[in-house]
């Protein structure tokens, strides 16, 4: 198989377990605390990092390493919207489409901070998503849910993220970077969690599976996966293939939960899809023009 083709692979695996990660979470959180959850899950997918990236942290200066954890306090802030909006909802598919607009708002909050003006495209998408949204969450009238509501601050948030981490990204390695992050935001949630919520005094055996699940496989095995697949897939692939997390999610709350979903929710999720499609058409015009001039070249 072409190392390209086998990094299509492991992007698209990288998907499935990140939807399959929304079940997880939330048949785990029917018998943990929130938070708790969120913090034990995400400090122990820290430690099973450590070993692969120890050498790296020890030569990283200080200061660095304060940025990185500076940043997960915003991966903090983004993770504990989305596990309350996750608590406070029956399904957890119009949620993932929601989360989707996330790389629709890195634009306008990269013009709003670091004045970087948005490009044409993400004008002619934005009205797209707009739309979609709106069908999507008011479809069957005005109102906006609780978990809806955490949902789009869980999206803004994560938007923020985005914009901090792809500034910084490139001055520290890719996996001690993650290493830290995590690390931070697990201990924050476990703060929060022993200040604000109370552990059940017994668990069942099946949470503690549905627990092991998102700490292997959603979270460690799917950035092994996400990572070794960047490494040999293209860019335009890999952000194509990474759309169709929010449609895995869906057909998953569908098919598990029964999640309803009437036409004018799914015609809000086709837009939503649409516009993130037209959003990165520019890049992935870009990358076929420059994949084209290389082929011409090599014919010479």
């Amino acid at each position: 198989m072409l190392p390209e083709r086998r990094g299509d692979l492991f992007i698209l695996s990288a998907t499935l377990l990140a939807s399959a990660g929304w079940l997880f979470s939330k048949e785990a959180i029917s018998g943990l605390p929130p938070a708790g959850f969120v913090g034990w899950r995400f400090l122990l997918a820290a430690l099973l990092l450590l070993p692969f990236c120890y050498r790296t942290l020890r030569q990283t200066p200080t200061g660095l390493l304060l940025k990185a954890a500076a940043i997960g306090l915003v991966m903090t802030l983004n993770l504990i919207f989305w596990i309350q909006a996750i608590s406070h909802s029956e399904g957890i598919g119009e949620g993932a489409f929601i989360m989707s607009l996330a790389m629709l708002m890195v634009p306008p909050l990269a013009w709003l901070i670091f004045r970087e003006r948005p490009s044409r495209q993400f004008w002619l998408a934005l009205p797209i998503a707009i739309a979609g949204l709106f069908l999507l969450t008011m479809g069957s009238g005005l109102s906006l849910s609780l978990s809806q509501l955490l949902f789009l601050l869980a999206s803004l948030s994560l938007a923020m993220y985005f914009n901090l981490n792809s500034r910084f990204a490139r001055r520290i390695d890719p996996m001690a970077l993650t290493c830290v992050q995590l690390a931070v935001t697990g201990v924050m949630h476990l703060i929060y969690s022993g200040l604000f919520e109370h552990w059940p005094e017994v668990i069942e055996p099946e949470i503690w599976g549905w627990f092991a699940a998102s700490v292997l496989l959603a979270t460690s095995l799917r950035f092994v996966c996400q990572s070794t697949g960047q490494k040999y897939s293209n860019v335009a692939n890999a952000a194509l293939i990474m759309m169709l997390e929010p449609i895995w999610t869906v057909l998953i709350s569908v098919f598990w939960y029964q999640e309803p979903m009437p036409i004018e929710k799914v015609f809000g999720c086709v837009l939503i899809l649409l516009a993130l499609l037209s959003y990165r058409s520019r890049n992935l015009l870009a990358w076929y023009r420059s994949r084209q001039a290389l082929n011409v070249g090599g014919k010479r």
